[in-house]
């Protein structure tokens, strides 16, 4: 049976699993423990939109949650909504939230030796990255979600 777990121990270096998904033609990729569920927009009983970011309220399981369309949050203009757009359910310090992306592409089992610092970004408070990650030929961009979660968009940071 395949370990699922986020922290496993593989040939003595602590590895990590990353959900990596797709925004804006990027691949990113967010710790795996944090993810609750995946669903398909169309699958989740929607509404009450409010905003921008803030794509309106979402029910999962019972659960009623915020759902953020981080094709918005991260600049690019969002296309008419497709009800097959990928759902990410997560399970956060502060709340369970969605997160509507691009497209997930799977999960990646990362080494620390396979994650470099972000260049540029020693000057600028962006504790929300992680670094970037080499997977072979793929490149992610690692988040801390509970991090970039807790940023407005004015970049204040938000008490939860």
């Amino acid at each position: 049976m395949h370990d699922m777990t986020s922290n496993a121990i593989e040939g003595g270096t602590r590895a990590t699993q990353y959900l990596s998904f797709t925004l804006g033609g990027l691949e990113y990729g967010l710790d795996f423990a944090k993810v609750q569920e995946l669903r398909v927009l169309k699958a989740l009983e929607r509404f009450a939109s409010s905003g921008e970011i803030i794509g309106g309220v979402a029910v999962s399981r019972g659960v009623i949650m915020p759902l953020v369309d981080m094709r918005a949050a991260f600049g690019s203009t969002p296309r008419a909504p497709d009800p097959m757009l990928d759902v990410i359910i997560l399970r956060l310090t502060s709340c369970v939230m969605g997160m509507v992306v691009d497209g997930v592409t799977g999960v990646v089992t990362l080494h620390p030796d396979q994650i470099a610092p972000v260049p540029g970004t020693e000057c600028i408070d962006v504790d929300y990255l992680i670094g970037i990650a080499q997977k072979g030929e793929r490149r992610l961009i690692l988040v801390d979600i509970d991090r970039l979660m807790s940023v407005r968009k004015d970049g204040a940071r938000q008490v939860a």
